[in-house]
């Protein structure tokens, strides 16, 4: 059969002897959410969206792009790296390296400028493989300057988030991203240039805390988690059982933290509608 190659165990085949294992290549995956086996063909045509369940996987920041991208893209600030501003040595440097070969990424952001819908907009989509995400000077500089660079063209900004927060080995000087995106995200809603937020799985800490809910509209992934700390933390802290699907978009969604959830294949009309109600 096509979709399935044998492995030999060392036996001579028609001895009889020796088990016969069959390996399947990873064209078969297994749905985190309701446990269907999934062809990946049919997860990769269904944006990483389970057929039957419609989980949501998660999925890299360059993917992202090219899902709200209607084509080709310009990057920016694609060499931009830490250097360690605490002097940790070593163990950080070393996290920064197997993070960079792991992801092809300089850092866990990537800012770029094209068109959606045929509407000119910078998109910074944050990505999880990169040490979960975390931010730290250069996520928080890559935003900050494409927050500016749409106040000054006048092009909508749009920020995917993934992250578990403010990257602890940068200390304070992560921290001070927080007010610094903010702030620009204040010049930004003072030029009246809409910034439409989107928050997937997972999105928490410091993120949170800033960017991520500052948006003229925050938009959530189904099923995506969302908070600042963590609920098994939460549950520990209170000693109280939290609701069925706390900080789940959802549950957001129901108490007033987001304006929408929407699906991934739904993502891209849901931002060009809103973009033309804010502009046009």
């Amino acid at each position: 059969m096509a979709w399935f190659t044998r492995e030999k165990t060392g036996m001579d085949e028609g001895s009889g002897e020796g088990e016969k294992r069959l390996r399947t290549e990873g064209l078969w995956l297994k749905c985190e959410s309701c446990g269907q086996i999934i062809w990946k063909k049919a997860l990769d045509e269904n944006l990483q969206c389970c057929p039957k369940c419609e989980f949501h996987f998660r999925i890299d920041a360059r993917s992202r792009l090219g899902i709200l991208f209607d084509g080709d893209f310009e990057e920016f600030d694609t060499g931009m790296t830490s250097r360690d501003p605490l002097r940790l040595d070593e163990a950080y440097r070393a996290k920064l390296a197997t993070a960079k070969e792991a992801t092809h990424l300089s850092d866990a952001l990537l800012s770029a400028s094209g068109s959606l819908d045929g509407r000119r907009v910078n998109i910074c989509a944050m990505e999880w493989k990169f040490m979960g995400g975390s931010m730290g000077a250069v996520v928080g500089e890559k935003i900050t300057r494409a927050v500016e660079r749409s106040a000054k063209t006048r092009a909508p900004l749009v920020i995917v988030s993934a992250s578990g927060g403010a990257r602890m080995q940068e200390g304070t000087i992560s921290l001070m991203q927080l007010a610094k995106i903010s702030a620009a995200l204040m010049r930004l809603d003072e030029a009246r240039v809409p910034y439409i937020s989107v928050l997937t799985d997972p999105t928490s800490g410091g993120v949170t805390a800033s960017f991520a809910m500052l948006g003229d509209l925050n938009i959530g992934e189904p099923g995506a988690l969302i908070g600042f700390a963590g609920p098994r933390v939460i549950e520990q802290t209170i000693r109280q059982k939290l609701p069925e699907g706390f900080q789940r978009s959802e549950f957001l969604l129901e108490h007033g933290f987001l304006d929408a959830v929407v699906k991934r294949s739904e993502m891209k009309a849901y931002i060009a509608r809103s973009l033309r109600f804010f502009c046009d």
